[in-house]
């Protein structure tokens, strides 16, 4: 992360940054499907937060400039959604809302967390530099969107 770029605060999910996440996640959304499985299998946030459960367990944002750019969810000792707004990606927003879960998961006494990431996804490196190792690779049908299939990297890291 370069040392001349303030990080964001991380702060707990409120209903009024609804707009903001669901603006964040479906331009970051986009951009990761066109690397994978195609930009036709595309979901708004709108349609799937609630049957994939982002709200299951724990949801952080990241603010920069007074507003949400990026957001993590955590459940069950998995990095279970991480969007960063494509317009600030690289900025190390990313990599401080991952290492804000694996906090919540080491204070929480968890030993390895998992995540997923689609195929050609680039966060796979973030992931990476961060100590995540893959553990297995499955085709299947995309989560949130069966009728298309892709391809997942379970990555696992002990927090």
């Amino acid at each position: 992360m370069p040392t001349d770029l303030p990080s964001p605060d991380i702060r707990g999910y409120r209903a009024e940054d609804w707009d903001a996440v669901a603006r964040v996640h479906d331009a970051a959304r986009l951009q990761e499907l066109e690397a994978s499985v195609g930009r036709e299998a595309f979901l708004s946030l709108a349609e799937t937060a609630e049957s994939e459960g982002l709200f299951d367990d724990q949801v952080w944002v990241a603010c920069a400039d007074g507003a949400v750019v990026g957001f993590v969810a955590f459940a069950e000792a998995e990095v279970t959604w991480l969007y960063v707004d494509p317009s600030r990606q690289g900025r190390g927003i990313g990599r401080a809302l991952l290492r804000h879960a694996l906090a919540h998961a080491r204070s929480q006494g968890i030993d390895e967390v998992e995540t997923t990431v689609l195929d050609g996804n680039r966060a796979r490196s973030l992931y990476e530099s961060e100590g995540f190792r893959l553990t297995e690779t499955r085709t299947g049908p995309l989560v949130g969107n069966e009728a298309f299939t892709a391809t997942g990297h379970i990555l696992i890291a002990r927090p």
